[in-house]
Parts: structure tokens; sequence; C-alpha cells
């Protein structure tokens, strides 16, 4: 059986700075920072054919997305090196200071949480304990053949 010939590959798509920052949005003295901190490789080619290719993007993308759900940059030091994503906890070290809020969310039903620790942004935390709500409003109501939407 005679074998198709193979298509040749699309070329390698190749970014300037700009316009790698401009996709990932951020800007080039971020995507300069991150090299240097170890968070996304050095560019290919030197100097003046620098370069940045798919890969380099999709870095600075990962990145973005860690540091946007609040992750500080030494953990994402961590991920990038290979650490998963939900890691052991680690105890705290002595002198730390942490802050847990303690939400009520009705009679004998409380969440605490601690949003850096859990990974959560202010925004993120207040839509976890608004679906928490919803979600015993709806048990509540199906145990009782109430409206889900009622008290």
């Amino acid at each position: 059986m005679p074998s198709t010939p193979t298509p040749p590959s699309a070329p390698t798509r190749r970014y300037a700075i700009d316009e790698l920052a401009t996709l990932a949005g951020v800007t080039p003295r971020t995507v300069r920072f991150y090299i240097a901190q170890g968070l996304i490789d050095r560019p290919a080619g030197e100097k003046r054919g620098a370069h940045y290719l798919q890969r380099h993007l999709e870095q600075l993308l990962l990145v973005r997305r860690w540091t946007d759900a609040g992750v500080s940059l030494e953990r994402v030091r961590e991920l990038v090196a290979g650490a998963p994503e939900d890691p052991p906890r680690r105890a705290p070290p002595p002198g730390s200071v942490e802050v847990w809020s303690r939400v009520t969310l009705a009679d004998g039903l409380e969440l605490q949480v601690e949003p850096g620790r859990a990974g959560l942004s202010p925004e993120q935390t207040r839509a976890l304990v608004r679906g928490l709500l919803a979600l015993y409003r709806q048990v509540r109501a199906s145990e009782h053949g109430a409206d889900p939407e009622g008290p």
C-alpha cells in the first residue's frame, strides 16, 4: 500500500516581545521580569534576532493565570519547577500571620477560609460563599419539598 506524503509542517510562528506581551495581556517589562525570575524561558536567538515562540506564549499565559488567581510569585516558581498544583499543606512558619474568615452560612453552618492559602481572590471567595448558600438552600428545599428560592 503506497504511503501518502506527509504535508510540510507549518512554519513556526515567531513573536516580537511587544506582540507576545500584547497576546498575553501584559507589558514587555513584565515579560522581561518573568524571564529574569525564571518563570518563562529566555527568548530564542540573541540580540536583534531574539524572538519568542508558541511555548513562550503558553508559559506566559500559565503564569498569568496563576498570578491572576492570587498565587504568589514564589509559589508560581514552584509550580513552574514541576510542583503539583495542590501540594500537601505546609505548616505556617513560626511568627507568620494568617487572617482566617469565618462565614456563617446558616444557623449551625459555618465556613472557615483563609483565601490566600486557598488560592482565592476576594471575588472568588465571595462567589464561593454565594454558591454554598445557594446549594444549602437547594438541599434544604428539596428535603422539605419547598421552593428553593424561599427562606
